[in-house]
């Protein structure tokens, strides 16, 4: 079964700390500006298909709904790390979902039950046991300037 990225059971992220390599300004998605998130994404395996990483503003009702995201990156899947990056307009309160695109179809493919077949995770590490879950958790401050994070990629 395939469910859209932009549907809420679409989207899984967890960003666990400030880290990772720089990348060049033509590599980043959004309108240029002085605020700069490099995300890291730690965990890839195998290094095939590509790593939808999606940036969503601090709005609870957008996060993970269709047309809710702020930018998205679909990037090559590199492992054991794949990074990124999104200007940002300002700095302030942002979440980010990730998943593992493996077969590169642009969907995040779950079994007949509704479980995950491929990585996913949420910023600030959110649980995710049997639930999406609530934006309360997974939503982070980003300081004015270039900042950096990195996110732990979670298999089934």
């Amino acid at each position: 079964m395939k469910v859209r990225t932009g549907l809420a059971a679409a989207a899984f992220v967890a960003i666990s700390s400030l880290a990772g390599p720089s990348l060049a300004a033509d590599e980043c998605a959004g309108k240029p500006s002085d605020n700069r998130l490099t995300v890291s994404v730690t965990g890839v395996r195998p290094a095939q298909g590509e790593v939808a990483i999606t940036l969503y503003p601090d709005d609870a009702k957008r996060f993970l709904a269709p047309k809710g995201k702020l930018l998205r990156q679909r990037v090559p899947a590199k492992s054991p790390t794949t990074s990124t990056c999104f200007y940002l307009p300002a700095a302030g309160v942002y979440a980010i979902a990730v998943y593992h695109d493996v077969n590169a179809d642009h969907d995040f493919n779950r079994s007949l039950v509704g479980m995950p077949t491929e990585g996913y995770g949420f910023s600030n590490d959110a649980p995710t046991k049997i639930s999406l879950p609530a934006f309360s958790t997974v939503r982070f401050r980003v300081p004015a300037g270039t900042s950096r994070t990195t996110l732990r990629m979670r298999y089934p």
